[in-house]
């Protein structure tokens, strides 16, 4: 029998198909996918439209917070060094309005951060950090316990007297920080 040299052998295209299916299906299952990671914030509830419109703010409840491109912080028109911040914060917050240049209450305290686009993430985190400690420590000052106390409380295990306590301080001083869109001043 004669072989005819010429014919190109023929390949099966129909288990080509099913091979090509299950490699994708094998690596859409062995791959895992990042996810990106961000800070979590408890966003407040909702208002409506008019609820937002009677909204108004004295000078002298909003602490100002802005950070340059350059990571320097000018905190209420003056420069302040990043250490000196959660000192600044917490005499903002619970003054109940003795110094007439602070906040009226600690309920009506907002601190608002605003950032340049330059400015390094790490310091930006460490602002908002800050600002959480500040607070933190004011709650836990509230309470009569110290803030590592504070900072392990844990609801289920702790007392009725501790959770009244606990729900009192966070009443006291709600947290209140409004981050403003960041500017594109520097470099």
């Amino acid at each position: 029998m004669a072989i005819d040299k010429n014919k190109t052998p023929e390949v099966n295209a129909g288990s080509m198909a099913d091979i090509a299916f299950l490699l994708l299906i094998f690596f859409l299952v062995t791959t895992t996918i990042a996810s990106d990671k961000g800070l979590p914030v408890l966003l407040p509830p909702k208002k409506e439209k008019d609820a937002l419109d009677q909204i108004k703010l004295k000078d002298r409840d909003v602490f100002k917070v802005l950070v340059n491109s350059k990571n320097q912080l000018l905190v209420e028109d003056e420069p302040l060094s990043v250490k000196e911040l959660r000192r600044k914060a917490k005499e903002f917050i619970s003054n109940n309005g003795k110094n007439p240049e602070l906040s009226t209450s600690p309920d009506k305290a907002v601190i608002s951060v605003k950032t340049d686009r330059g400015t390094k993430y790490s310091i930006y985190i460490y602002v908002l950090d800050e600002l959480k400690a500040a607070y933190n420590e004011l709650r836990a000052e509230q309470m009569g316990i110290g803030i590592e106390e504070y900072l392990n409380y844990d609801k289920k295990k702790a007392s009725k007297d501790l959770q009244e306590k606990y729900e009192a301080a966070k009443k006291a001083f709600p947290i209140q920080i409004s981050e403003a869109e960041p500017t594109n001043v520097g470099g």
